[in-house]
């Protein structure tokens, strides 16, 4: 924005020494110096918009960079929260980083979708961001490569190295977990999800 500024500055002080210069009349380069700015300062507030972009255009996280999550809408009343094991279901909309590009959502297929959290069946940024998650609450999970789908992504929605973000509602717990499912956990995942830990990641990403 700055370089744009004074490349305009630049431009439009040649333009006046050129017309207070030349045999063109003081009153006619007036109003065509005064027209000419209008048009730049117009100008402006259309280029500087197509510079500055959303931080995340064009580009994917790190491989490896560590899950965010962020709580978009807190339970009123959370007697239950989510643990590994559990079989629960979920609400979700899935977009790329990237370009904000939606490429997934249960929503538009009207069915939430089911699985037991913890168990490996679903990518590891679900099985690590759903966690101690009480029911009707939303996060936004962001995901690295790692967590989701890999170098490879899933062609041809997801490319390769994408890094996600999905919106998920959690919509219900139908049956508590096996607490021995923790150890498998543990082994594949490494331990994350206490309480305390995903209060660093919200605070740390989102400043809750």
């Amino acid at each position: 924005q700055n370089r744009i500024k004074k490349i305009t500055r630049l431009s439009l002080f040649n333009l006046i020494m050129f017309l207070f210069t030349s045999t063109t009349t003081k009153s006619t380069a007036r109003a065509f110096i005064m027209a000419t700015m209008m048009m730049v300062q117009v100008g402006l507030l259309t280029i500087v918009p197509q510079v500055h972009g959303k931080a995340n255009q064009g580009y994917d996280l790190d491989h490896d960079a560590p899950i965010r999550i962020g709580i978009k809408k807190r339970a009123k009343d959370c007697k239950v929260k989510s643990k590994r094991g559990d079989l629960i279901s979920v609400h979700y909309v899935g977009t790329l980083y990237k370009d904000g590009e939606e490429f997934d959502s249960s929503r538009k297929r009207n069915q939430p979708f089911d699985f037991k959290l913890g168990a490996g069946s679903v990518i590891k940024g679900w099985d690590t961001g759903l966690s101690n998650m009480c029911i009707g609450e939303v996060r936004q999970l962001t995901l690295a490569s790692e967590l989701a789908y890999g170098d490879a992504g899933s062609p041809p929605k997801i490319h390769a190295g994408a890094t996600l973000v999905f919106q998920v509602e959690l919509m219900d717990i139908k049956d508590d977990g096996d607490e021995d499912l923790d150890d498998f956990f543990n082994s594949y995942y490494g331990s994350l999800n206490d309480d305390e830990d995903l209060d660093y990641y919200e605070q740390s990403h989102f400043g809750l």
